[in-house]
């Protein structure tokens, strides 16, 4: 676990980068494009952005930027006062900028030759051209090398830039893409990202035996000039092929986020910085990618574009444009500190240019994970031995066994395994340890005093116990691979049902007083009533609501959202809702009240959410593990301050039956 720690921080640079191709389309709307580009880009680097990203060009992006003319074959002879030939349905391009003309058409002329399209001269009114055998519609979105002189003009600005490549090149042409690399090692150019649903290289054939593929030769493209790539996160196609390249370059990697073009329409500044603070802070995040695509406003009736939003969001809401990012006047910054970027500061973060981190490993690092292997394997055993004791033995054995025989054919399966069933039988051991001692504890007389101090101990006990996991799943996961999310902790969905059910089975089947089998038939066989139906009812939708805001595919209402800012806010790092306010309290009055009536213990049941919790936390490796710490201390924390005021309420309201002669309640035999 320390190991990781010095991981996660030995890399705390952050760039914010802005699409500068969003920026062409924005200044293509106005009546000074290049005007507008370099006013908009000074004014947003002033706010925090110090990157860019850039794309393989295109004729429509030559002609954003004011480098191209494009036209139909009727549209080049109606210019030209000539009758348009039918069969004629090439593509005309003119060079509209002289300093710049031979080096745009040597990109278009090698670009279009890839796709194998014939190239020919043209010219018109003294300015040269090509004509492309090619339709214009299907010309517009051929891909070409990124434009160097974009480049070369952002690195002059002190702009860090990231291009982004495809697989959209048939056939894959190694020594093209070499080139390029060179030029951008040339530029200054260190990280890459990619565009599309596979790297450079993947959809090459096959070479045959022995020979490298496309994605190897790209790595070793990459590795020659010492460039490394991006990863962004969350995207609904992963890229193909990345996970090979990011090991074939020893993980030269950093995490990437966007928020995309249409998130953007409609994102408050509020919400855009907290975004930005969590990415960075909760997801080891180093580079924000911000899209500030200009859209169609049909009740404002003109283009907007989401750059003021930007602005405020990063700077603070209330801060003059022409401030540099930090030089709020006071009382005017909005968020923790003046803007996302001063929240990053405060946090410890930096701008420049983001690094891969440098993976710190353990001494002894190879015995230390068969330990944790073994701990994992007699975890698990102690669990199985809980419900069937002459079990536990023979359940090491298989498990080491058969764990070593699974290492051996496929070790990441048998890691991530390992690392799931340890996982749901930490906190299954501890609410079960709970519940034994608490049967052992139970008694009339014990006074209000006495089971509070016995629940705070055996709440704080439990929880630890369910901690037990925590070290084996970090150190079972502990490759960076996990820390980039080109590997993930696999079964989250079981980890957050498991325990619960083995729990529920315990309390209700290995009761005293009657054999498993017994217990059973007994509940089997009580008589339904229209309450029990309707509690049922309500007991599956609560737990399909809990089962759907498992893993990032839940939604999230935007009340939940202002509560989440608000608890970020106030203590820095947001405790998890299900333990403070959920879970831990249940735990600690269920523990209190059963102490002295017996049917209260279905609350550990409900308890058990908060106690994996605390477990799944730590199984989010791309989260800092120190942020993880204190998550899991201060949910802790609250849900005991939660948990004594429900105790509060039910001794209050205890006594208020008792007093009006409501009769007594049933208390443990």
């Amino acid at each position: 676990m320390y190991a990781r720690s010095q991981t996660e921080s030995s890399a705390d640079q952050t760039a914010i980068v802005i699409d500068y191709r969003d920026l062409l389309q924005i200044g293509a709307g106005k009546a000074d494009p290049e005007a507008t580009v370099k006013h908009e880009l000074n004014r947003l680097m002033q706010a925090g952005v110090n990157g860019a990203v850039v794309y393989e060009s295109t004729l429509e992006e030559f002609g954003w930027a004011g480098e191209t003319e494009v036209y139909s074959a009727a549209e080049a002879a109606a210019l030209q006062g000539r009758v348009p030939d039918k069969n004629d349905n090439r593509t005309y391009v003119l060079f509209l900028n002289p300093d710049h003309a031979a080096e745009i058409e040597g990109i278009v002329r090698e670009g279009f030759e890839a796709h194998g399209v014939t190239v020919s001269d043209w010219a018109m009114d003294g300015r040269k051209g090509v004509i492309l055998d090619i339709g214009k519609d299907d010309a517009m979105l051929r891909p070409m090398q990124p434009n160097p002189i974009e480049i070369r003009q952002l690195r002059d600005l002190g702009l860090w830039v990231v291009p982004r490549l495809s697989d959209r090149f048939e056939p894959f042409n190694a020594e093209r893409l070499d080139a390029w690399l060179k030029s951008f090692k040339a530029a200054g150019i260190d990280r890459i990202t990619f565009d599309g649903d596979a790297v450079p290289g993947f959809s090459e054939e096959s070479p045959g035996p022995g020979k490298p593929d496309g994605v190897q030769r790209f790595a070793y493209m990459l590795q020659n000039n010492g460039i490394g790539i991006a990863s962004f996160e969350n995207l609904k196609t992963p890229v193909q092929g990345l996970g090979k390249l990011a090991k074939l370059i020893d993980y030269n990697v950093i995490r990437a986020h966007s928020v995309t073009d249409q998130e953007m329409a409609v994102i408050k500044t509020d919400a855009l910085e907290d975004r930005i603070l969590l990415a960075v802070k909760d997801r080891n995040i180093r580079m924000v990618f911000l899209n500030a695509i200009p859209s169609r406003d049909a009740l404002k009736g003109k283009l907007t574009n989401p750059l003021d939003t930007i602005v405020d969001a990063l700077q603070g809401e209330k801060v003059e444009s022409g401030q540099a990012a930090g030089g709020a006047a006071e009382g005017e910054n909005h968020g923790l500190s003046g803007g996302a970027v001063q929240g990053l500061k405060h946090f410890g973060f930096t701008f420049g240019v983001p690094h891969a981190f440098q993976v710190h490993h353990a001494p002894a690092e190879t015995l230390l994970r068969g330990l944790a292997m073994l701990g994992g394997i007699a975890l698990v055993s102690i669990v199985v031995g809980m419900f069937l004791p002459s079990l536990i033995a023979l359940a090491f054995a298989a498990g080491v066994v058969g764990g070593a025989g699974l290492y051996v054919l496929k070790p990441t399966l048998m890691v991530q395994s390992l690392a799931l069933f340890a996982a749901i039988a930490a906190p299954t051991a501890a609410v079960i340890l709970l519940v034994r001692r608490l049967r052992a504890n139970r008694s009339d007389g014990l006074s209000a005093g006495r089971r509070l101090g016995s629940a705070v101990l055996l709440y704080l006990r439990t929880a630890l116990l369910s901690m037990a996991a925590i070290p084996i799943v970090v150190a079972l996961l502990n490759h960076i691979s996990y820390n980039l999310v080109l590997q993930q902790f696999r079964g989250v969905s079981l980890l957050h049902a498991a325990p619960i059910a083995l729990a529920a089975v315990y309390v209700f089947l290995y009761g005293p007083g009657g054999s498993v089998i017994g217990n059973a038939r007994r509940i089997l066989m009580t008589p339904i009533t229209v309450f029990w139906i309707a509690a049922i009812g309500v007991l599956g939708a609560a737990g399909l609501y809990y089962m759907s805001r498992t893993g990032n595919a839940g939604t999230v209402s935007g009340i939940e959202l202002t509560f989440r800012s608000l608890l970020e806010n106030t203590f820095g790092v947001r405790p998890r809702t299900k333990e403070f306010l959920l879970g831990h309290p249940i735990m600690l009055a269920g523990i209190f009240l059963t102490l002295r009536y017996r049917y209260a213990s279905f609350l550990l049941v409900l308890g058990t959410i908060a106690q994996l919790s605390m477990v799944d936390t730590f199984a989010h490796i791309h989260t800092p593990l120190a942020l993880s710490i204190a998550r899991v201390l201060l949910g802790l924390g609250l849900g005991l301050l939660i948990g004594l005021v429900l105790i509060a309420v039910w001794q209050v309201g205890e006594r208020i039956w008792k007093r009006f002669g409501l009769g007594e309640l049933r208390e443990a035999k």
